[in-house]
């Protein structure tokens, strides 16, 4: 309907100049009575319009009949609900109908969205099953109602419920009819969800816009999210380098059919390969890095040293000289919340590469900044595929110790974060995401078996296996030092200044002195220079 005011107003401009120009100078209009103008917009809109809305406006005023289908209870009288009950009348389903809705806001009671009631709030949601035979249960909120959704899932599978729906994020319904088979099972991500961040995409535009950026890492979790996303904000060029082929075929061929004029171009190329990074960055010539390569698996570095400290150490150092040494703009490290007082060979890698990017600053006229998160829901190798997998198979779900516990954060949250970091850095920065709470990861195992449809520690036992080498019970995101040092809090993202102790030339000497002994040392001679190196 603006659409159609847009193009009908214009028109109607336009005929009402040709009218009083051609009466005025040519007499080509001479006595055409100028009331035809608003007669013919007032008209043109009413039909034009009203045939377009006419099957809309049939079926808000005749609903469904109450006999046919099975009844289903929405959750939110809110826009995602009205959104959704809009849609389910346009595509109607004969297998269902819609009984009515709850909400917890007070204002929404007793009101009525396209005929249809709301009937109470969430905790009348058991009285409501039984009184209506209710089976099926919509969850229509925004996923940033956390506590809301968590409520309603938990009241709903009291009352029996086992079929629980939720709708697609609210973004991804926008001019789009929602149909049921659009609809998705609940979620880990959508009970552990998280208040949004406010994200600054106009400033994430402004940096990425008509620029080359290349992502180290690509076809990684973060690596593959950051293309897809990257992408949206229009870089002119955008490389996708990875060592792991399989899957930087993959990411090319869908990220080419979301995008067919797309800038891309895949690189297979290692890190650690310092001729090659470097002939890399000299030919495509980035403006942008996002370095998202490394080892991430603690328990399997623990066994490995060797390979960490040559992917995340010498991989980093590579790539941020090469960066240095061809005028990049902007280095973004990819860090973790286990480089905090590091217990891991993982985590101490990672600290070792974050020292690395503060010292160059000094260096080089490439801004180099960190971001450091916590885990990501989802990730490839994470807790939650793993347990999906071990439930899958019937049990047991292992846990390390029933008070271990993690931050967690999603995908496209830590993405954006990262490009955040590269848009606002100036340079030595540490960014880190204010995470909220901390997740058990006890809790999250059981959360999982129930989703699945089955009872913890009946359907689907939970085994305590006691902590890894290289694990903690909880994980910091800040120093004490960082802590002390003036991090300031900024639109839910701290940032760290903290300054190495280590001056760029001696870390360089003792890195030299580290690279060229490595394949010489014993994994457990090689602990110990990370414990040296990190402690200066």
């Amino acid at each position: 309907l603006t659409r159609l005011f847009r193009a009908l107003t214009y028109t109607a401009v336009v005929f009402a100049l040709l009218v009083f120009i051609g009466q005025g100078s040519f007499y080509l209009f001479s006595g055409f009575p100028r009331s035809i103008v608003p007669l013919s917009y007032i008209l043109s809109f009413i039909l034009i319009g009203g045939l377009r809305i006419s099957k809309r406006v049939w079926l808000q005023i005749t609903p469904e009949e109450a006999g046919g289908g099975e009844p289903i209870l929405i959750v939110g009288a809110g826009k995602p609900g009205e959104h959704l009950i809009r849609s389910l009348q346009a595509g109607a389903n004969g297998a269902y109908r819609i009984h009515g809705l709850v909400d917890n806001h007070p204002r929404n009671q007793g009101v009525s969205i396209h005929g249809f009631p709301v009937l109470g709030y969430i905790k009348d949601i058991p009285r409501i099953v039984s009184d209506e035979g209710i089976k099926n249960i919509i969850i229509a909120l925004e996923r940033h109602e956390t506590g809301t959704i968590q409520e309603a899932v938990k009241v709903a599978r009291e009352a029996g419920i086992t079929n629980i729906k939720i709708i697609p994020e609210f973004s991804e319904l926008l001019g789009q009819t929602l149909s049921f088979r659009d609809l998705k099972e609940v979620s880990i991500e959508d009970l552990l969800g998280r208040e949004p961040t406010d994200i600054d995409t106009e400033e994430i535009r402004k940096f990425i816009n008509g620029r080359i950026v290349l992502i180290t890492g690509a076809a990684g979790s973060i690596g593959s999210e950051l293309s897809r996303q990257i992408l949206q904000f229009s870089p002119r060029e955008l490389i996708m380098l990875d060592v792991d082929e399989s899957g930087l075929f993959n990411l090319e061929h869908e990220l080419k059919r979301l995008s067919p004029k797309a800038g891309l171009k895949a690189v297979i190329a290692s890190v650690t390969d310092k001729t090659k990074i470097d002939s890399v960055i000299a030919k495509y010539k980035p403006e942008i890095i996002f370095h998202a390569a490394a080892y991430k698996h603690v328990p399997l570095m623990e066994d490995h040293p060797d390979e960490a400290i040559k992917t995340n150490v010498f991989g980093t150092l590579y790539t941020a000289e090469a960066a240095a040494n061809h005028g990049v703009q902007k280095f973004v490290l990819i860090s973790t919340d286990k480089a905090v007082r590091p217990v891991s060979v993982m985590g101490k890698t990672k600290r070792i590469a974050e020292m690395i990017v503060k010292s160059l600053n000094d260096k080089a006229e490439t801004n180099f900044v960190a971001v450091r998160f916590g885990n990501v829901l989802g990730s490839r190798g994470s807790v939650i595929p793993l347990f999906q997998e071990q439930i899958r198979r019937g049990g047991p779900v292992t846990v390390t110790h029933p008070d271990m516990v993690r931050y967690f954060m999603t995908i496209p949250e830590a993405s954006l974060l990262v490009m955040e970091a590269g848009a606002v850095g100036q340079g030595e920065e540490i960014f880190i995401l204010d995470m909220g709470r901390p997740i058990k990861i006890l809790d999250l195992a059981r959360e999982l078996i129930r989703l699945s449809g089955y009872t913890p520690d009946i359907h689907i036992p939970i085994s305590i296996t006691g902590i890894r080498p290289g694990e903690n019970l909880f994980e910091d995101i800040l120093t004490d030092e960082e802590k002390q040092s003036g991090a300031t809090k900024w639109e839910k993202i701290y940032i760290s200044r903290t300054e190495n102790n280590i001056q760029m030339e001696e870390l360089l000497n003792h890195l030299r002195e580290f690279e060229s002994s490595l394949a010489e040392r014993s994994n457990e001679e090689l602990r110990e220079l990370l414990d040296r190196l990190i402690s200066k």
